[in-house]
């Protein structure tokens, strides 16, 4: 299998650097970030299933989950979890009869039309993992990148169920010769008069990822909902969300990546002040990230329960260090509940005894590779995969 991350050791500017050479001074979150948005709109009218004090609304297509509650438990509920769309999604009517979708396969020896019925009949099963925007933690980069200014509520571990990719393929005969790239093609309506590939998400990825990948019909034990992808979507354990196509309607396999903007041009790793190319890494696996929910911004005095949640990494998250004098000193903390695997997050715990006054908490994660979060990111055009454990620590005060 292809690691995504020797993108990270040559090209991937996700890493990290020394404050001067970053340009900018990360500092730990503070209260006033953890805030409502500027906006204050309310959720839309078809998301009002939605937990509205578990969310901020950022837009009808950006909604985040408040830091309170992102990784509060092993599984997200639906209800808290994040929504980001690139485009307007289908109408409702395309889940009253989610047996009925249907899905083009290409760029394999067999190619074929596939309701969802039918993909049912061949093979299933079910893989926990972490749903996370490209730019989770964009707020935390000084430049002020363009985008929506997410925390850490752009992401949520959710239980997926659906049919391998790799099942569907081997009934198909395998991918063609030749075949480098997975491509995934959402079903967003594209209006009329405009060039498909400005505005067609379409997202290419190696062709090893169709390992792990499902094609899902259903989260948390529920059918996969219009907000959510419904009625599939692509899956891609340990990837970013842009790459989890939703309301899929075609899987082709090619020796090139999309051309669509989607792929060519934007969620690519660009330098400041620079213009999205294929010549940048695109945004593929997700880095080793943490961060603390609890407490965020006061607390009592005395024994204290320091909780959060890590994920990511090169075979998934393994330990994780608190500081709770912004990073001088490091302990080990414990791992809470249940190992869902290494593409899903895991719930952690720290027992500390907290004297009055003000106290930076951080957390700072290492995968199964020996990969640790880096103290700064290096700044990048867009804002994306900001993991530096600085800026993701959190000032409390302890009365």
């Amino acid at each position: 299998m292809i690691s995504h991350f020797g993108i990270r050791r040559r090209e991937f500017v996700l890493g990290t650097v020394a404050a001067a050479a970053s340009g900018a001074a990360l500092t730990p979150s503070s209260a006033k970030d953890l805030g409502t948005p500027a906006s204050g709109t309310s959720l839309p009218k078809d998301l009002q299933w939605k937990a509205d004090d578990a969310l901020l609304v950022h837009s009808a297509n950006t909604i985040e989950t408040k830091r309170s509650h992102a990784g509060r438990s092993p599984i997200t509920p639906l209800e808290e979890l994040f929504v980001r769309n690139n485009v307007s999604p289908p109408p409702p009517s395309v889940v009253a009869d989610p047996d009925s979708w249907s899905i083009s396969i290409e760029g394999v020896k067999e190619p074929a039309v596939l309701t969802v019925a039918e993909l049912k009949q061949i093979d299933i099963e079910s893989v926990a993992c972490v749903l996370q925007c490209s730019g989770n933690g964009r707020k935390f980069f000084d430049h002020n990148p363009n985008g929506t200014a997410w925390t850490v509520g752009a992401a949520g571990c959710i239980l997926w169920t659906g049919i391998p990719v790799r099942s569907l393929i081997q009934k198909l005969g395998g991918v063609a010769s030749g075949c480098q790239f997975m491509t995934g093609t959402g079903g967003e309506p594209i209006p009329e008069g405009l060039d498909p590939n400005t505005v067609v998400v379409e997202r290419s990825v190696p062709v090893d990822a169709m390992e792990i990948a499902l094609l899902a019909w259903e989260a948390n034990g529920k059918a996969l909902p219009l907000a959510h992808g419904g009625p599939l979507r692509l899956v891609i354990p340990g990837y970013f969300g842009v790459n989890n196509i939703k309301y899929i309607k075609k899987l082709a396999f090619s020796d090139v990546e999309s051309q669509a903007r989607i792929q060519a041009n934007s969620y690519r790793v660009t330098p400041l002040g620079g213009k999205g190319s294929t010549e940048f890494p695109s945004m593929w696996q997700m880095p080793i990230k943490s961060w603390i929910r609890d407490p965020i911004e006061t607390t009592k005095s005395g024994p204290v329960q320091i909780q959060g949640v890590m994920f990511g990494g090169e075979g998934g998250a393994s330990s994780v260090e608190i500081s709770i004098d912004g990073g001088a000193s490091w302990k080990p903390a414990k791992l809470v509940g249940p190992d869902l695997g290494p593409y899903a997050w895991r719930n952690f715990s720290f027992s500390v005894d907290l004297p009055p006054g003000k106290h930076v908490l951080a957390s700072r994660a290492t995968d199964s590779k020996g990969n640790s979060q880096p103290e700064h990111m290096t700044p990048n055009d867009r804002g994306y995969a900001h993991n530096g454990w600085r800026a993701h620590a959190i000032t409390i005060t302890a009365t």
